[in-house]
């Protein structure tokens, strides 16, 4: 068989045959024209990028066999201006260039292009031939990391902004106290304001470590019977201050007959407060919130409404996603990381529901929907409240209890004995693991509050060696740590602690948990 335009002699060793099946064999768009330009072979990979199949040797079809060509950014492009036909016109390769091409049907591949001139034994120039690349999709997925790559520097920036904000009124309040922390209104003033911006960080932290933990799958539920109503009210409670700072109306309607779901109560507020909190941010002051909730057949569907700032029909789509903030801009920094509607989606969907985002666009306001599947109740049905949780005794004594605190943060340490101190008890402190051995020891203590990231020896090690000890086993051990992952509770339980908490704990909580203690 003798080439169309002389390819047996560009080749003499191969045959027509032999190169066009070596052409078909490729698992990229190959096509070779002759000297004008005419398309003379295409194999199947070829055509389907173009998603045609042009005719052969016809003068009208020159170059390429899409319907149009355009540049990387977009612009339309000449067939007799693409690299194939500079190939041919500067008798030179063109390998690797970028080349968008267009199907009939509208749709667009990018490919690379590898033009090449095809000459004969004498050097004389044939034809051509151009194997096409398609990067459609790692074009794609690069352009994904791209996104992803400026997000999280965008994140990065956002929580380092959210952490100083709150630090710098905590820095504030100690000059306070230390100018005029003999005034009672300056001490009030100082704590409150410090004790609300500590607030604002930990559930920063804890947002941030319960979205790992839902991308990870290893946020476990503590579900049980709960009413809706418990849920809204915990929901309200936490956001009440934010709402009422920025003067808005909150207003609430549920249905009349209580609402029972198979939830973790926590959990579902936490969803219901980012919601509301993201209301109230993102609006004027005076402006209006309504929450409203009604059963519909196998579930119930909550509907959280707001007259804020609404969302770019473009963003609606991905407004669930992590990092995701509609409004950047300074006037508007209200603050947040972007991952409150990612966190309560997930939670919401570990409870077998869905959540939904509606807006009518910027200035609009927004609606949230929540549906979430009611409990299926048997006749004799009763709600298991804590039944099986292990807690500490009731009845406490308020008795002075010996206690040993281990922190190498030695401000954490002391702050901490300070506060126990108060409360009439005996402390001891200690610094390191080894040192808590030997305080667990001479000191005897009932209760340890033990730092897990301990110098010379760690926390877990420490304890074992403590339980080790005479008396050891009957030691409260309590594990007070910034390593919060289920792997570390895990850890902390093989090691012989009876509770694992994480940094900072509430005073609160801490004087309770003291006071249910078993008398020793």
């Amino acid at each position: 068989m003798t080439s169309p335009f002389g390819l047996a002699g560009a080749y003499p060793h191969w045959s027509e045959r032999e190169f066009r099946r070596m052409l078909e064999t490729l698992p990229v768009g190959a096509y070779t024209c002759d000297r004008t330009g005419a398309l003379t072979f295409f194999n199947r990979a070829a055509s389907r990028l173009w998603g045609r199949e042009p005719r052969s040797n016809d003068p009208a079809q020159r170059f390429c066999g899409s319907v149009q060509l355009h540049t990387p950014d977009g612009a339309p492009l000449a067939h007799d201006d693409c690299w194939l036909a500079r190939a041919l016109r500067e008798d030179r390769a063109f390998d690797g260039r970028e080349l968008i091409i267009e199907r009939p049907d509208g749709s667009r591949r990018t490919v690379l292009t590898h033009a090449s001139p095809l000459h004969d034994e004498r050097g004389q120039l044939l034809g051509a031939v151009n194997v096409l690349v398609d990067i459609t999709e790692r074009q794609a997925v690069e352009t994904c990391l791209r996104e992803a790559d400026r997000r999280k520097d965008e994140f990065l920036a956002i929580l380092a902004h959210e952490l100083r904000n709150p630090l710098a009124p905590i820095r504030n309040g100690l000059q306070l106290l230390r100018l005029d922390g003999a005034n009672p209104a300056t001490l009030e003033r100082a704590c409150t304001l410090m004790e609300r911006q500590l607030f604002h960080m930990v559930r920063l932290i804890d947002d941030l470590m319960d979205v790992s933990r839902i991308t990870c799958n290893k946020l476990v539920l503590r579900r049980e019977r709960v009413e809706l109503a418990a849920v809204v009210r915990s929901a309200v409670e936490a956001v009440r201050p934010v709402i009422e700072a920025a003067g808005h109306e909150l207003r609430v309607r549920l249905p009349v007959q209580p609402v029972y779901l198979d939830a973790d109560l926590t959990r579902l507020a936490q969803v219901f407060s980012n919601l509301l909190n993201n209301a109230a941010k993102y609006m004027e002051p005076g402006g209006s919130i309504q929450l409203q909730a009604e059963p519909h057949e196998a579930e119930v569907i909550v509907r959280v409404r707001d007259g804020g700032v609404g969302i770019p029909t473009d963003m609606l789509p991905r407004i669930f996603e992590i990092f995701t903030q509609v409004d950047r801009t300074l006037e508007r920094a209200q603050g947040g990381l972007g991952i409150g509607l990612s966190l309560a989606r997930g939670l919401v969907e570990m409870h077998g529901g869905s959540i939904e985002a509606h807006s009518a666009g910027p200035g609009q306001g927004s609606e949230f929907v929540v549906r979430l599947p009611l409990l299926a109740l048997g006749g004799g049905d009763a709600p298991p409240g804590d039944a099986g949780r292990s807690r500490p005794d009731a009845g406490a004594d308020g008795r002075q209890r010996r206690i040993l605190v281990v922190d190498d943060n030695r401000d954490s340490a002391i702050s901490l004995s300070t506060m126990l101190e108060l409360l009439s008890n005996e402390v001891h402190t200690a610094h390191d693991g080894l040192a808590a051995v030997e305080a667990a020891a001479a000191f005897q203590p009932e209760v340890i509050f033990l730092d897990i990231g301990l110098p010379k020896l760690n926390g877990y090690d420490a304890a074992r060696r403590i339980r080790e000890l005479p008396g050891g086993r009957s030691i409260f051990l309590i594990a007070l740590t910034g390593w919060g992952q289920d792997e570390d509770r895990r850890r902390s339980a093989e090691a012989g602690f009876n509770l694992h908490l994480v940094k900072p704990m509430d005073p609160t909580a801490i004087e309770n948990l003291l006071a249910g203690l078993r008398p020793a």
